[in-house]
């Protein structure tokens, strides 16, 4: 069992057709037929979209993601029509709405890894593989890979895990042209992050974009990029393979909600009970350093 634990309803604003209710985005459409995204301040885990907020979470990831735009600019194309938000829209939807593009979406989750950990891990340890791509023995948790790979995944509903898959069947879906420039951007992009996280002080372990086609076939870097929510970050001061490393995510909530003080069997199907407002705060944190020291602005 998992989902959301209280789904909530989706606002009415004049002018805009309620579409989908995300993990953390809710998405409308305008009488332009642009595609309007909220980023809401909603955390999941484990499955589960949790009951807790996390305060500044929506608009750190949308602000976020606009700084990275920016930077990734000379690459690729990116969905962003506007940041002004429409009219009789509620005062909160500010900072962290998104007027964008509709695009035909690839179906797929295209993720750069360029360290060993998470799923990529489980699979390695099981056959030496990550995605079906062989890796070299003597890796561990953290190791940093020889270069980085391509490792898409299937998109999966609320409440489902992405499924890995391997290249060549990302080329059955969407044909090898595409299958190839996905996978040659995705790398292109995730090449130039790294290099600016490591300029901050930052590992950029992995991430995962979404790419869509415009009108006019052209390739658009689409949803959020290289968030929290989207990516691994592990301070490289920190970083010591052969554990798991500390990261800007969710690890406060992970590591509460497995914990004896939670009481949750994740394993069992009653749904998680809401966060304690310590791990709220720490979170929140967490996500608001990623931020600052990224971007070099200070939050607020």
């Amino acid at each position: 069992m998992s989902g959301f634990v209280e789904k909530p309803e989706p606002v009415e604003v004049p002018g805009l057709v309620h579409l989908h209710t995300g993990k953390v985005r809710d998405l409308y459409q305008n009488e332009a037929g642009d595609l309007v995204m909220v980023a809401s301040d909603r955390i999941s885990a484990y499955d589960w979209v949790l009951p807790t907020e996390i305060p500044d979470k929506g608009r750190v990831l949308t602000q976020l993601s606009l700084w990275w735009f920016d930077q990734l600019a000379d690459l690729v194309p990116n969905h962003v029509l506007s940041t002004t938000l429409p009219e009789g829209a509620p005062a909160d939807w500010q900072g962290r709405t998104l007027v964008c593009k509709s695009l035909e979406m690839a179906p797929v989750e295209c993720v750069a890894r360029g360290y060993l950990t998470g799923s990529g891990l489980v699979e390695y340890e099981e056959s030496r593989t990550v995605c079906g791509l062989a890796l070299p023995p003597g890796l561990v948790n953290g190791s940093e890979l020889p270069a980085a790979i391509f490792t898409p995944a299937t998109k999966a509903a609320v409440g489902d895990h992405d499924e890995n898959v391997s290249y060549e069947e990302v080329a059955r879906l969407v044909g090898p042209e595409t299958a190839a420039e996905l996978r040659q951007t995705t790398l292109a992009v995730y090449s130039r992050a790294l290099d600016v996280a490591r300029e901050r002080g930052l590992i950029l372990a992995d991430t995962k974009f979404e790419f869509g086609h415009d009108a006019e076939g052209t390739l658009i870097l689409a949803d959020e990029v290289l968030t929290p929510d989207s990516s691994r970050y592990w301070p490289a001061d920190e970083w010591e393979p052969g554990r798991a490393q500390p990261s800007f995510d969710k690890q406060f909530v992970r590591d509460w909600l497995t914990s004896d003080a939670s009481g949750w069997d994740r394993h069992a199907e009653q749904p998680p009970p809401a966060l304690p407002e310590e791990v709220v705060t720490r979170t929140r944190a967490k996500y608001i350093e990623a931020y600052e020291r990224l971007t070099g602005v200070s939050w607020g």
